[in-house]
């Protein structure tokens, strides 16, 4: 079947390019349809032109019918083959949608009860933090676990981890919890991966067979599947690196349950469309009406906006300007190393919005957002106030007791100082790297908010902890950005120099993701002006010779460090990525040599004594990549080829199985 699709998607690819698809039994495109085309293609192209992304397709559906399917440029530029309706693309977040879904089939089936704990179904999933046995199936499912972040060493690449399971349960079993199960909602994408886990557990399948049994297959999903790289027989939307004319090797998600899923345009309108309640159902009424409904933390109202509506995989379960129109819209966007997406659906209406792309830089949401609205005003369904000239705005004296907000705040990753200039009415954030601060533009005050461009925020105090929160004006919602830094009264320091060092990863497999690489070599940082916290790897708050805790407990993708012995000297273990100090790499001597991977499977790192050219000779499952001193990547054999400079000081990293061997030869340049 899939054979016979492709061989009509060549025919007909140009005409799909340039015209939309009528509704089934239709004699064309609706007012609506054409409407709300006519600004697709506005701004994709605008998006293209920009070379924010490479390649994309977008589709609407009505009423169970695709009236709009469009591709945008070139699925394979080597072959010129362009994008169609049947193009498919990763889908990075939005599989969580489908995880979820496939958590309440089986609630539909008494299999699994959304509200008891996750070691019901998982006894082998432990923690650091005992808390960790109060988490239930909900709460992995709407980012209210406490789960830290992302299990993303090796999971983000392009072959499939076999060690998936085993290593997210293994990083989980040495972390804390950032926070008490319920009590926020902040994106953890480990939670999807242990929902994945017991969908395989409790049916007795794995979760992609379960997938395609349960849900593709009954909703005629023919172009929705696993990662682009796992689908060979499909019309694949291959990815170009900006600068690169080759296509880069096809991206391969081994969380499955948190992105690893790949679709066409118009299976994702399908796939929502179930939503609806019409046509084809997998799911109970009950189920449909539980994912759909917002699933708030326990600090839901503390804000001066609802909170972001989260749903069961769902990020919103109410848009605007829909919602005070009475039109409820359900959303999901997605990002993988090297595609976007994003889903729009308003089930009482039966209209759905997908947008696919590659790349990361793309402006999905924001486009998907525009023409959903177009089709439901040109529909008659909602009205769409026109936009209206504002005087600019004037900057407000800031209330004096603003002042106790002053500080350091970090969202995990970055850490920032913001001042306030009460008599200007500015507030001024001034990046942190190391000892360095830089100031960004000031922001003014005006009627309480603090205003950035188009964006504002406001500070809030909730649990005796201090945030900025951001107002997310699409969802006329709240969330939180940053969190205030606690000063440490007793500042302790690790057991390993950490001011400039060098760290080195180890544990790459040779399929790791480009994205995921290009951190293979870390430099952590003492904060001078925060004294007890570090930068590595993200900030850290070290609280003994061997740990380092997270730094706030509010945000996504939070980690934690602990030192560990391994070949007589401290390593690091930031959550599930090991790092060795970079002085134990081999020095790489001029002429010929040969290394090999040695039991155990862990990466070798080697240091080149001076300027040189190299060339590499390398087994079929491995890898090299040659980074410069500072850990910038200069020649990744995944995509690059031939000799290449290595400047004095930099580091070849050797990625492959157990007793592979990798020849090298470093030849001395002459002037």
């Amino acid at each position: 079947m899939n054979k016979i699709f492709r061989s009509i998607s060549v025919l007909v690819a140009l005409l799909i390019l340039s015209l939309p698809l009528a509704s089934a039994g239709s004699a064309g495109p609706s007012k609506a349809a054409e409407k709300a085309a006519a600004e697709a293609r506005l701004e994709m192209w605008r998006d293209l032109n920009s070379g924010a992304v490479g390649s994309a397709a977008i589709a609407i559906l009505d009423g169970g019918n695709i009236v709009y399917s469009e591709g945008f440029g070139m699925a394979d530029r080597e072959k010129s083959i362009p994008v169609d309706n049947n193009t498919i693309f990763n889908i990075g977040s939005v599989s969580k949608i489908y995880g979820a879904t496939a958590i309440m089939i089986l609630v539909d089936e008494g299999k699994v009860d959304l509200d008891k704990p996750v070691t019901h179904y998982l006894p082998e999933f432990t923690m650091a933090d005992e808390r960790f046995r109060d988490i239930t199936v909900r709460m992995t499912l709407n980012h209210t676990s406490g789960i830290p972040g992302t299990t993303g060493a090796n999971n983000f690449g392009y072959a499939y981890n076999p060690d998936v399971y085993k290593d997210t349960l293994a990083a989980l079993a040495q972390s804390n919890l950032k926070h008490r199960p319920g009590e926020l909602a902040a994106y953890s994408n480990d939670g999807f991966t242990l929902a994945e886990m017991i969908v395989a557990k409790v049916s007795g399948k794995t979760f992609a067979q379960f997938l395609a049994d349960r849900i593709f297959i009954p909703l005629a999903l023919r172009h929705t599947g696993p990662s682009v790289g796992l689908r060979l027989e499909a019309k694949i939307a291959k990815y170009y690196s900006p600068g690169k004319l080759a296509g880069e090797p096809l991206e391969v998600l081994s969380v499955q349950g948190t992105g690893g899923l790949s679709a066409s345009a118009e299976d994702l309108c399908r796939f929502a469309d179930t939503f609806s309640g019409k046509g084809i159902q997998i799911l109970s009424p009950q189920s449909l009406a539980e994912m759909k409904r917002n699933q708030p933390a326990q600090f839901h109202g503390k804000l001066r906006n609802p909170d972001v509506p989260w749903g069961l995989g769902w990020d919103i379960t109410n848009l605007e300007p829909y919602q005070s129109q009475g039109i409820q819209v359900l959303g999901k966007g997605g990002n993988s190393g090297t595609y976007t997406a994003q889903v729009y659906t308003a089930p009482a209406a039966r209209v759905s919005v997908a947008i696919v792309s590659t790349g990361i830089r793309g402006s999905a949401g924001k486009i998907a957002h525009k023409v959903l609205t177009t089709y439901l005003a040109e529909k008659g369904l909602m009205q769409i106030a026109p936009e209206q000239v504002k005087a600019p705005l004037v900057p407000q004296p800031i209330p004096a007791n603003l002042k106790d907000f002053e500080g350091y705040y970090s969202n995990g990753t970055h850490l920032a100082r913001i001042a306030l200039d009460t008599d200007q009415g500015a507030l001024t954030v001034y990046i942190i790297d190391g000892k360095a601060e830089t100031p960004q533009k000031p922001q003014l005050y005006n009627d309480g908010y603090f205003h950035n461009g188009d964006h504002k925020s406001y500070f809030a105090e909730y649990d005796g902890k201090q945030y900025v929160i951001q107002y997310v004006a699409p969802f006329h919602s709240d969330a939180i950005g940053s969190e205030k830094v606690m000063p440490v009264t007793n500042p302790q320091q690790l057991a390993v120099p950490i001011d400039g060092a060098k760290w080195l990863r180890r544990n790459v497999q040779p399929y790791e993701g480009r994205l995921f690489l290009a951190e293979a070599v870390s430099t952590s940082k003492v904060i001078d002006s925060l004294a007890g916290y570090i930068d590595f790897d993200g900030l850290k708050r070290v609280e003994s010779p061997t740990f380092a805790a997270m730094p706030v407990n509010s945000t996504r993708d939070l980690s934690e460090l602990r030192l560990v012995e391994q070949d007589g000297r401290l390593w690091a273990w930031s959550g599930s990525v090991l790092y060795m100090p970079a002085d134990m790499a081999n020095v790489l001597p001029v002429g010929n040599t040969t290394w090999h991977i040695k039991t155990g499977g862990q990466a070798e790192w080697l240091q080149a004594a001076e300027d040189s050219a190299l060339s590499f000779a390398l087994p079929p499952s491995g890898r090299i990549a040659l980074f410069s001193p500072d850990g910038t990547v200069l020649y990744d054999s995944a995509v690059d080829s031939g000799e290449i400079f290595a400047p004095a000081g930099s580091y070849v990293l050797l990625a492959g199985k157990t007793g592979d061997s990798f020849t090298i030869t470093a030849r001395m340049l002459t002037n």
